[in-house]
Formats: C-alpha cells, sequence, structure tokens
C-alpha cells in the first residue's frame, strides 16, 4: 500500500483550512457589528451633545435677553449710544461666560459690539457667518463649524433681538466641542475596551469550538489512517449526538472485532516477552539454522556480551565462551529434550545447567529454547563443603592420632616411668587443648556467621582495648622469650566507635597473634589507628616472613594457613583471620592486606565511625 496516500501533512492543510474558515465565520460578524455600532453610537452621542448644547444654550440666551442693558437708549444712533456705554456692555457679555459660553453681540451689519473672550476692536465683520445670517432671516441660527478666532471647532447659536429704537442686533453663543470630543474618546475607549473583551470572550469561544469541531475530524481521520495501516484500535465514545459521533459509532464497530483479535494477540506476546525478559534463568531461542531469533539480558550475561545486539546473529557469534552449540545440535537433529551442564570461564568461573527443548510446527522442527539456570552457588557450595570437611578432619585427625598413640604407650607400661610418662602426659594435654582450641574457633566462627555471638554495639574506646591487647601481648611475647618490638601509635583524640568491645579486642588479639606467629626474632610489630573519611583504620603491621600473592587470595578461609607448619607448632587453628573477616564485615568494615614475601605483612581494617551493623 502506498504509504503517501495516509501521509499526515494533508490532514494538517484540511484541519488548518477548515479551523480558520470557521474562526472568521464566527469572528467577521462581530467585528463587523462592532464596527458599527460604534459609528452608530458616536452619531447619537454627537446628535446627543448638540441638542443638549443647543437647550443650554437657547436658556441662556433667554435670561440673558431679558437682562440686556441698553433696552431703551435715548439716542437715534444706537452704536453711539452703546459706545457710550460699552462697559456695561462687557459687563453683560461677562455675566454670560460666566455660564461656560462664550458671548458675541454683532450689529445688523456685523459689527462686534461686545465679545467675552476677545477685543471687538480687533475683529473682523461676522456678518457672514451662517449662523448670524440665519439669526437676521430667521430670528435664530445655529452651527457646528471651525472657529476661525478661536481656532478650534464650536458649536454656536445666534438669537436676533430688539435692542430699542428698532435697532436689531443678533446675541451669539458658542461652546466649544472639544468637550464634546474629550467625552467621545472616554466613552469610545470604554466602548472598545468592553468591545475588546467581548471580541477575546467571543474569539475564545469561537476557536474553543473551532479546534474542538476539527480535532474530532482530525480524529475520524487519523482513525480511518489506523485502519488503512493495520490498527484497529476504536476511538473513543463522544457523549454527542451529532453527524459526526454516529460517524464514528459506525467507523468503531467496523474496526472493534478485529481490534480486539489484535488486542489478544498482543497482550499475549508482550506477556511472555515481559516474563522471558524479567527471569533470572538465561532463555535463547534460535531457528533452524541455529540463528537467534530471542534472548534475553541473564542469556546475555551468561555469554559474556550484556547489552549486545542479538537480531540476526548466528548463535556461535553470540556465545563464543559457551558450549552450548552441539545442544542446540542434537535437539534440532533428535527432535527431543537434552539436559547437561556447561562452564564458563570469565574471570569467575560459572556453572550453568541446561535444558534445550524443539520448537515444532506442525511435523517440522523449527527451532529450539534453551534455558540455562546458573548453579555456580550450588557447585560453590558443594566444594567448600568438601573442603571443610576434609580440613575439619585433617585438623582433628592429627591430634587424636597423638592423644591416641600416646595414650596407648602409657598403657602398655610407660607410666611406670615416672619421667616418659611425665612427658607423654604432657604431650597428651597440650594436643587436648590444641583440638579445645579448635572446638572454640569453630563454635565462634559458626555463631558469627549465624549472628548469634552476642554482641552488643555502644560507643566504645578503641584506644583502651589496643592498650590493653598490646600489654598483654608483650607480656605473651616475653613469657615466650622471643625477642620482638611491639610499638602502638595513635592519636591522643581518637573518637568513640559504636562497636562490639569484645569483637573488637578478637580482632586486634588474632591479628597481633598472626603476627607474632610469622614473625622471626628480633622483627618489629607495629600497631596504628589513624581516622580519615569517616572511617577510622586499624593497621597490625609486621616485619615477618611475608606472603605472597597467591596465598593474599585465600588467607581470610578457614583452615587456611601459609606455612601450615609453623601456624600448627605455634598453637594456631587457621581460623584465627577468618573470623576477623567476619567480625570486621559484621561492623560494616571491611579488611585488606599488603605484603610481598620476605619483607612482612600489614593488615588493614576499615570501620565507619558510624556503624549501621545490625544484631
Amino acid at each position: 500500500m502506498n504509504n503517501k496516500e495516509y501521509s499526515p501533512a494533508p490532514a494538517r492543510r484540511t484541519r488548518k483550512s477548515l479551523f480558520w474558515k470557521l474562526c472568521i465565520a464566527y469572528l467577521l460578524p462581530l467585528v463587523l457589528t462592532l464596527a458599527v455600532l460604534d459609528v452608530y453610537t458616536a452619531w447619537i452621542l454627537k446628535g446627543e451633545y448638540l441638542s443638549a448644547a443647543y437647550e443650554q444654550m437657547e436658556s441662556l440666551a433667554a435670561v440673558a435677553l431679558e437682562k440686556f442693558p441698553l433696552s431703551e437708549p435715548n439716542a437715534n444712533d444706537f452704536a453711539t449710544t452703546a459706545g457710550e456705554d460699552s462697559s456695561s456692555l462687557e459687563k453683560w457679555v461677562s455675566w454670560m461666560a460666566a455660564g461656560g459660553v462664550r458671548a458675541t453681540l454683532i450689529s445688523s451689519k456685523g459689527n462686534v459690539l461686545a465679545d467675552s473672550e476677545n477685543d471687538p476692536a480687533g475683529m473682523e465683520n461676522h456678518g457672514g457667518r451662517p449662523e448670524v445670517r440665519e439669526a437676521f432671516l430667521r430670528g435664530s441660527g445655529r452651527a457646528a463649524r471651525g472657529s476661525e478666532t478661536a481656532h478650534s471647532d464650536m458649536v454656536y447659536l445666534a438669537r436676533r433681538f430688539d435692542a430699542g429704537n428698532n435697532q436689531l442686533m443678533a446675541l451669539r453663543l458658542s461652546l466649544p466641542l472639544r468637550r464634546l470630543d474629550e467625552s467621545m474618546s472616554v466613552y469610545r475607549r470604554r466602548q472598545w475596551a468592553a468591545a475588546l473583551f467581548l471580541l477575546v470572550l467571543s474569539g475564545s469561544a469561537s476557536l474553543f469550538f473551532s479546534r474542538a469541531l476539527s480535532n474530532r475530524i482530525r480524529k475520524l481521520r487519523e482513525f480511518s489512517t489506523r485502519v488503512a495501516h493495520g490498527d484497529f484500535r476504536p476511538l473513543h465514545s463522544e457523549n454527542k449526538h451529532d453527524e459526526l459521533s454516529s460517524l464514528a459509532d459506525t467507523l468503531n464497530r467496523t474496526a472493534v472485532r478485529l481490534d480486539g483479535t489484535i488486542r489478544a494477540l498482543t497482550e499475549e506476546r508482550e506477556q511472555s516477552a515481559a516474563i522471558l525478559s524479567s527471569m533470572d534463568e538465561g532463555v535463547v531461542v534460535v531457528d533452524s539454522g541455529q540463528n537467534v531469533i530471542f534472548c534475553n539480558e541473564s542469556f546475555r550475561r551468561a555469554v559474556g556480551t550484556p547489552g549486545a545486539d542479538y537480531k540476526g546473529k548466528h548463535l556461535i557469534e553470540l556465545a563464543r565462551r559457551l558450549d552450548i552449540a552441539p545442544l542446540f545440535q542434537n535437539t534440532l537433529r533428535d527432535g527431543e529434550i537434552v539436559r547437561g551442564e556447561v562452564t564458563a570461564r570469565f574471570k569467575r568461573q560459572k556453572n550453568y545447567a541446561v535444558t534445550t527443548a524443539p520448537i515444532r510446527s506442525g511435523d517440522s522442527i523449527s527451532g529450539a529454547v534453551m534455558v540455562l539456570h546458573d548453579i555456580s552457588e550450588i557447585r560453590r557450595m558443594e566444594r567448600a563443603r568438601r573442603d571443610f570437611t576434609a580440613n575439619v578432619s585433617h585438623e582433628f585427625s592429627t591430634p587424636l592420632a597423638i592423644i591416641q598413640g600416646f595414650a596407648e604407650t602409657l598403657m602398655d607400661g610407660a607410666l611406670d616411668d615416672a619421667e616418659n610418662g611425665r612427658r607423654f602426659s604432657k604431650i597428651i594435654y597440650e594436643q587436648s587443648l590444641r583440638l579445645n582450641r579448635l572446638t572454640d574457633d569453630l563454635l565462634k566462627l559458626s555463631q558469627i556467621e549465624a549472628g548469634r555471638f552476642g554482641a552488643e554495639l555502644q560507643p566504645t574506646d578503641v584506644g583502651a582495648i589496643l592498650e590493653s591487647c598490646v600489654e598483654s601481648t608483650r607480656a605473651l611475647i616475653m613469657s615466650g622469650q622471643k625477642d620482638l618490638t611491639l610499638e602502638l601509635e595513635y592519636p591522643p583524640s581518637l573518637p568513640l566507635l559504636r562497636a562490639d568491645a569484645r569483637s573488637i579486642e578478637e580482632i586486634i588479639q588474632n591479628l597481633l597473634g598472626n603476627a607474632i606467629r610469622y614473625t622471626p626474632g628480633g622483627g618489629r610489630i607495629c600497631v596504628k589507628v589513624a581516622v580519615a573519611d569517616g572511617e577510622m583504620i586499624l593497621s597490625v603491621a609486621d616485619t615477618g616472613i611475608g606472603i605472597s600473592v597467591n596465598d593474599q587470595l585465600r588467607i581470610f578461609e578457614r583452615f587456611y594457613r601459609v606455612d601450615a607448619a609453623r601456624s600448627r607448632e605455634s598453637g594456631g587453628t587457621g581460623l584465627g583471620l577468618s573470623i576477623v573477616k567476619h567480625l570486621v564485615e559484621f561492623h560494616d568494615g571491611r579488611v585488606d592486606v599488603e605484603s610481598e614475601i620476605g619483607c612482612g605483612a600489614t593488615f588493614r581494617v576499615f570501620l565507619p565511625l558510624e556503624s549501621a551493623a545490625q544484631i
């Protein structure tokens, strides 16, 4: 099927085109309505303002004409009379100006006789002003125009009146239109603010409905595209009862059965993959040509290629270090389940129990599946149990044989020989003490491993324990008549250590005993304590025979001795360093050794100052 036919680009263009068409359909009538409303409102407000201005000026003119100061002039020439009493006219127009208007008195010839804002002498003839002409013709005139004198838009009202002696005059009142402009500006700002708010509100609503509609159409198209590509998941039902909802329901009913089948198959496949991936056992599936179809991470770790891409690779290419190809060959050839055991030799030897089973497709074998079960720990425990049994048997057999031999000698008549009898009895006693020490160490080690040796964690003064252990060790050296120098160094402000005091004493005594045992006469033993990086570091260094690199890897094992003969001569059981290791680990610490043959050895114990050991 042509993928271009179902490209999402046309859907995006269709959605954008429909979306903007709907937005324009919603917003354009609203914008036109607001514009017409603004023009109409401005026209209405201007008319109302002009009507109110004319009414105000009509009322003021009526009152002013009643108080005209020269209503009965004595002279025939009103102009002369008015000139004689110009101060009265000025007061009269000033009185009218107090009402907020500009007042101008104009003669029938157009001459300005008085003005509330300007000097009449400097003003031009006003006979041609439209409102003045209309007033002399009809008795009253109105106009809204620009003023050449005030240089601003004004609204004018002129009233013709008889000043006496058949002299006609015109009283013109005017108001500036800037007040209307200011009012209109304030009103229009408010109106446009409200219109903008309404536009934003309605625009948001139209955008919301347009987007909602276009999104519904887009979802329908995407659904049809998914169906064309084999994805039959139904659309989410909509709580709407329109044509689009009916179309969606129809498409859902068309796809629901196929979608259910695909969902079931997909879930089953994903569940199987999740189970296989989370298994601790290694699982690998190959086809009839031993090409890897699937393998989990546990299998890749087992063959030494963690995280490797396995698809399309041959089994031998993926598992070069594990000899499992013959097992697959037998299964693919015979069609039977094959079981065996293989060994992987990396940094550490790993043992796996292997089960291989065929995968059948009808009457033919299309592949095979193998499961690797790690049995390395089982094999290690079996070896440890065998070694422990052999070591215990060996450690016990020697003193028991000595005791038995000398006891038989005593029973055969050596008791009558006082000197030999005493010597033989002493040997039996010493061997029984050795058995007792061996039994005590084994019991102590088993209790430590089981966590039942009664340790009590509390603030402990390691310096005091060191002083006591060193003094008792010096006494032991003197009693054994061995020429050794024992030194102790630790800071005076040594912090308290949360630990079990008996365990710390046991660790120090075992390390000192080990140093004495392997350091020849004239040697030196130095015990140091330091604090660094939140740890207390206890070191015991000697100038003894040293330990080889190979022996350093095993000295903490049970019954392991660097020099077995010397250890047995000095009463060692071969369990001291193993006890040290277990006690240090109980305190969440660690122990290591640094040594060279002939250059002595240094044992270091690292104990955290805030131990998190659990009792």
